[in-house]
């Protein structure tokens, strides 16, 4: 009995997931074929110019987005911004500093606090258990 393993790949627009890209954005070539694991793992440890170019750039896709303005793609949704945005426009938005952003970035914090207490709160039950 031989072990045949065949190559595990994916399809464009979930390696560009991964690798944190606005599939859009990338090469035709990319957004044809199949991405192996390989491929996928080279791209990651060796981006080629396209792929440091996308981000550095952009356009980003909504996480980016979200994670560098700091708020929630749902908080996104609620500002309206349902594209993806270049590191341009992102930086634009944070001086405009409108107030769906302010007002979603306090949701946040509030959510990450809350997140804290309640793991805190799990810590101390089970350190009281062992």
């Amino acid at each position: 009995m031989s072990s045949h393993q065949t190559a595990q790949t994916m399809k464009p627009a979930t390696a560009a997931k991964k690798l944190g890209v606005y599939l859009e954005a990338t090469p035709a070539e990319f957004q044809e074929g199949v991405v192996s694991r390989a491929e996928l793992n080279a791209l990651q440890t060796d981006p080629p110019a396209w792929l440091q170019e996308l981000r550095r750039t952009g356009p980003h896709p909504r996480p980016v987005v979200a994670a560098k303005l700091g708020v929630s793609i749902a908080g996104l949704a609620r500002g309206g911004v349902s594209e993806a945005l270049t590191t341009e426009q992102i930086e634009a938005l944070k001086t405009e500093d409108p107030e769906w952003l302010r007002r979603e970035r306090a949701t946040q914090a509030e959510v990450r606090k809350e997140t804290a207490r309640i793991k805190q709160k799990n810590t101390e039950r089970d350190a009281k258990r062992s």
